[in-house]
């Protein structure tokens, strides 16, 4: 079941928030939306959710309108989290389990499974409220995978979350992603974007500015950097043709900055004219850089 939109457009008065938006998603395939705040992301998950209507275009789930869409089909988590804090972890879960059409005789053997499997620390009697801040967070995201839904959507899962509860939800976005969910994930961070999405869309005031699987979008954009390891001194290689910047490392890496990529064959003649050295890696730009010079652009 794929979700396709095709030339979306979405208009409150004179403002458009979403233009001519299309893309779309396989089961198993993780889409980052990514984009400034206001960029459009949150009214094209209301979109899809079919929350709001779109002022033009189409939105269809597995060929057929998303108004027909069975919505325990769906997983959603918003940016703004929504948990009761005056009942128990156990409860919440069947209660939003039941909302997706669960059996609590089904629901209860997965809510003991996905607090071990999310590492949840606390009791499934304690109170909603005595948990951390990272724990609670994981309690939502267990009642939006709870279901198996097939069309997912993450709106900045990882807000607040220390590395090592990050990790654990990554794992789960992948094993869900294994199960056959189309997952469409949005965030601020791009290291995040960079290691979960096949492909990728960014907004900016609602028009795509770019569109394409990860790796394609990165290489678009020049392989323009070398980091490297060699007997070379960073003045030595501050002067040869095309490197504009050179900058030291940790552990003895050096990064060299090209004009163009064009210029990496003759830097990797010259430092290897002498044998092996350690490393030798022309890279393109990280995501975050990306994002930023895109942000920042004033005419696309």
């Amino acid at each position: 079941m794929s979700l396709e939109l095709q030339h979306v457009t979405k208009q409150f008065g004179q403002k458009i928030a979403v233009d001519d938006l299309s893309f779309k998603i396989e089961p198993g395939e993780i889409l980052g939306l990514i984009g400034q705040n206001g960029a459009g992301k949150t009214t094209t998950f209301r979109l899809v959710l079919h929350f709001i209507e779109a002022t033009s275009g189409q939105i269809t789930w597995d060929g057929q309108p998303t108004t027909k869409i069975n919505p325990n089909l769906i997983g959603y988590l918003p940016e703004e989290r929504g948990l009761y804090p005056n009942v128990t972890i156990e409860d919440q879960l069947l209660f939003f389990a039941e909302l997706k059409g669960m059996s609590k005789k089904n629901v209860l053997p997965e809510i003991d499974r996905w607090l071990e499997r999310a590492e949840v620390v606390g009791k499934k009697s304690d109170l909603v409220k005595t948990l951390s801040k990272g724990n609670q967070q994981k309690i939502q995201l267990i009642s939006t995978v709870l279901h198996n839904p097939k069309l997912l959507i993450l709106d900045e899962p990882f807000s607040g979350l220390d590395p090592v509860n990050a990790e654990i939800l990554k794992s789960i976005v992948f094993e869900m992603k294994a199960r056959g969910t189309a997952i469409i994930f949005s965030s601020h961070r791009m290291e995040n974007v960079e290691e979960l999405c096949d492909s990728l869309i960014m907004l900016k005031k609602g028009k795509t500015v770019l569109h394409g699987d990860t790796d394609s979008v990165k290489l678009s954009f020049g392989s323009k950097r070398i980091r490297l390891k060699s007997p070379f001194s960073k003045e030595e290689l501050q002067v040869l043709p095309g490197v504009k910047h050179v900058e030291a490392k940790r552990d003895g890496i050096l990064q060299l900055e090209l004009a163009d990529e064009s210029f990496a064959k003759a830097v990797f003649e010259h430092v290897t004219k002498d044998g092996f050295i350690p490393m030798f890696s022309l890279e393109p730009p990280t995501l975050e850089e990306i994002f930023k010079w895109k942000a920042g652009e004033e005419n696309e």
